[in-house]
């Protein structure tokens, strides 16, 4: 089996390509050791101890290393952790987390006016069918959240929380794009 790796946009992720399906569907981000006790995979490469994130997207795994940490030293680790994983073929989660994405949170999601509900599909369908795709391209994932009074919730996950540029992305890139095919769209915020 062989997995490729290729760099993001954000020097401390790289994302790995096991070439084979990683989640059937959604994505699923673990930010904290706690959080990664709901899978296998992600609960070994946090124990590999220079890791602070892990981001399984439809057919790659991200991997965030801590500051200050030399990817020439953790990356052969993080290659086998997860050649390990998937030559056993493994399951990525544990039997009570079986369903893999996370639901948001209270904090992390907006009261909608139904007035708005129009606007909302074609937000939705944008993040979806152009947004989306090309964040997953650099290892990560951005997740509507909600649209109020203008603006524009978003959340970023994978190799995208924490990038230097993601704020950039954030105001250069997809404000730009939501704003010139739905109006309505004044701002756009990470959440």
């Amino acid at each position: 089996m062989l997995i490729e790796t290729e760099t993001t946009p954000n020097p401390a992720t790289l994302k790995f390509l096991p070439g084979r399906t990683v989640m059937d569907a959604g994505t699923r981000d673990f930010a904290t050791p706690e959080e990664a006790e709901a899978s296998p995979l992600a609960e070994q490469l946090f124990n590999l101890g220079d890791v602070t994130g892990v981001f399984f997207g439809s057919d790659f795994v991200s991997v965030t290393a801590a500051p200050g940490t030399d990817w020439a030293f953790l990356k052969g680790d993080v290659l086998a952790t997860l050649l390990d994983h998937f030559s056993a073929g493994m399951p990525l989660f544990k039997p009570s987390n079986a369903a893999g994405f996370s639901v948001p949170t209270e904090s992390e999601t907006f009261a909608e006016n139904p007035e708005d509900a129009d606007i909302v599909a074609q937000i939705k369908d944008l993040i979806e069918t152009r947004v989306r795709p090309a964040v997953a391209n650099d290892g990560g994932d951005i997740v509507y959240r909600g649209f109020d009074q203008g603006k524009v919730y978003l959340k970023m996950q994978g190799a995208c929380a924490g990038c230097p540029s993601s704020s950039a992305t954030l105001k250069n890139g997809i404000e730009q794009l939501l704003k010139y095919y739905v109006p309505e769209v004044t701002e756009v915020r990470a959440v």
